[in-house]
């Protein structure tokens, strides 16, 4: 029940906190003209968004970090050793997706990082967090909660890692293409996580992973207030590839990794859909969708908003299932 109230409060402070460091960073985003720089393969009404500024991720990391920061400073919580894995992931993450978000805005063009360079520092950051996951005692277990298993795959329980983290930092990362869509469907996601957390009471650190969880569910609530549609901020890679990896060591602390595929569904299918349409592209030279990421393909048939509604009840719907088989069976 403690844990519970904190969590609400933790949540609440990220609110808060998110809403005062957007009202301050927009208007001076804006004038330094970091704006985002949008493919030129999408239509005329998102190219009317260039005007918008990138890196806001920056509004739901700030403050994420400043609280968890000033609790450990505080003693009102423990830097655990499991609690420094999420916040490894977390913030090394984000700054891989901040220097290719300010390469894109220093060159004028939607060319940061190449995807060889993003995907060396993703990769190197996933074999630190698999070592970091060995020295703290963890066993290389593939674990289904609902059937009971465990499997001891060692060395390839730390490509397994690299996997996740890898796949899910680059699935929310496609998905952040709408107004709204990966912040929402984000929060879904983690806040399932957060109430998964809560119950892994086995876990070392649970208790302040959780507290983490949710002030970062609560930031993203505030910057969700300007991603919104008509979004006045857009997150970048900076704040997607953040997202994505802490969903990502999350679901690996928790031993949720294989439930992680139904919580974040929506990321698994707008990854699948690119996928395919790369492999199909590259086999036949012609495209299997209109247009990938999936969702601009919908957005031909239906209007963003409508779009974004629709992927966040399917979120929603999958993580509430999500949560009958991660706490209750």
């Amino acid at each position: 029940m403690l844990l519970g109230i904190k969590c609400i409060l933790s949540m609440m402070i990220g609110l808060l906190l998110s809403l005062l460091t957007g009202f301050l960073l927009l208007p001076i985003l804006h004038e330094k003209n970091w704006n985002q720089r949008l493919s030129i393969y999408l239509e005329e009404k998102h190219k009317l968004k260039s005007s918008t500024p990138t890196m806001g991720g920056l509004f739901f990391i700030l403050p994420t970090i400043v609280y968890i920061a000033s609790l450990v400073f505080l003693h009102k919580i423990t830097m655990s050793y499991h609690l420094f894995m999420v916040l490894f992931a977390f913030v090394g993450y984000a700054f891989i997706g901040l220097v290719d978000d300010y390469l894109i805005i220093y060159r004028k063009n939607n060319k940061g990082l190449s995807e060889t360079t993003k995907l060396f520092w993703q990769v190197v950051m996933a074999i630190f967090l698999f070592y970091f996951f060995m020295k703290a005692g963890n066993e290389p277990l593939l674990w289904i909660h609902t059937l009971h298993m465990k499997w001891n795959i060692g060395f390839f329980y730390g490509l397994f890692i690299l996997l996740v983290l890898v796949s899910s930092s680059n699935a929310v990362n496609i998905t952040d293409g709408l107004d709204g869509l990966a912040a929402g469907l984000s929060i879904i996601a983690l806040f399932t996580f957060g109430v998964i957390t809560m119950m892994t009471g086995w876990l070392e650190g649970y208790q302040e992973i959780s507290i983490f969880i949710f002030t970062l569910v609560g930031s993203l609530v505030g910057f969700l207030f300007f991603n919104s549609y008509p979004a006045k901020i857009f997150m970048g890679d900076t704040g997607s590839l953040a997202l994505g990896a802490t969903l990502g060591i999350v679901a690996i602390l928790t031993r949720h990794e294989v439930l992680f595929i139904l919580i974040g569904i929506v990321f698994v299918i707008e990854t699948i859909t690119c996928l395919l349409q790369r492999t199909y592209y590259k086999w036949t030279h012609k495209r299997l969708f209109p247009i990938t990421p999936i969702h601009h393909t919908l957005e031909r048939i239906l209007p963003e908003r409508e779009v974004v509604k629709i992927f966040w009840i399917i979120g929603l719907f999958a993580s509430l299932i999500s949560l009958v088989f991660g706490v209750w069976i």
